[in-house]
């Protein structure tokens, strides 16, 4: 930055040709310095991963609604599926499908669960899909930490409203997805996996707002 800034004051008296045999310097008016160097500035706060994780992890608590479209190319128009969700920092992902079926989802770090008569069951995952469930809380959770295992990260954007590009890293990711896209403002927003067979799953959050703590029933879903 130091060194930047010295470039830029050295700019501000620019040699013009020879005139007369003398130099003449001509100056940089102080409206436009001053324009400049708070570009720079700017450019030097530019928004950074570090930067989008404590933003996505500052919630305690995020609850929303979420359309799901998966794009199969052997079908003229997408599989929609809608619910609701209940993202908690410390205790996972409560994925809670509506229509076209009801049917709950959790997800945390023993892996996914889905409800049933006799109460949460694990489902037994190859180790993609887990793998999948893991990226999936990071990308939710803003874990730039763990998703730098796995994928190249490109950030662009502000805060205000952000893109995250992902392409894989490992052999068994590159297996699976050609890249994923992530954008957002406050919280995600949407969320594009782009699949090496040609598929694609677009999945967009809807009126999510963030929550100080888990309601009861919330905390006990996820403590059972």
């Amino acid at each position: 930055m130091r060194r930047l800034l010295s470039a830029v004051l050295a700019g501000c008296e620019c040699i013009a040709r020879m005139k007369s045999g003398k130099r003449v310097a001509l100056r940089m008016p102080r409206i436009a310095f001053g324009l400049l160097l708070a570009g720079i500035a700017q450019s030097a706060l530019a928004f950074d991963l570090d930067q989008l994780s404590a933003q996505l992890g500052k919630p305690e608590v995020v609850r929303g609604h979420f359309i799901q479209e998966k794009h199969l190319r052997a079908l003229p128009q997408p599989l929609t599926s809608r619910g609701r969700f209940v993202l908690s920092r410390d205790q996972g992902l409560l994925w809670l499908l509506e229509r076209p079926l009801q049917q709950d989802y959790r997800i945390d770090a023993q892996g996914i669960a889905r409800r049933s008569e006799q109460g949460w069951q694990l489902v037994v995952q190859q180790s993609a899909s887990a793998q999948q469930n893991r990226l999936f809380l990071a990308v939710l959770k803003g874990d730039s930490s763990g998703l730098r295992q796995d994928f190249e990260l490109s950030l662009s954007g502000s805060a205000e409203a952000w893109t995250l590009d992902l392409t894989p890293r490992s052999v068994l990711l590159k297996q699976v997805f050609n890249a994923i896209h992530i954008s957002g403002g406050a919280l995600v927003q949407r969320i594009e996996l782009q699949e090496t067979q040609g598929d694609s799953t677009v999945l967009r959050l809807e009126d999510s707002q963030p929550g100080q703590a888990l309601s009861d029933a919330e905390r006990h879903d996820f403590q059972k």
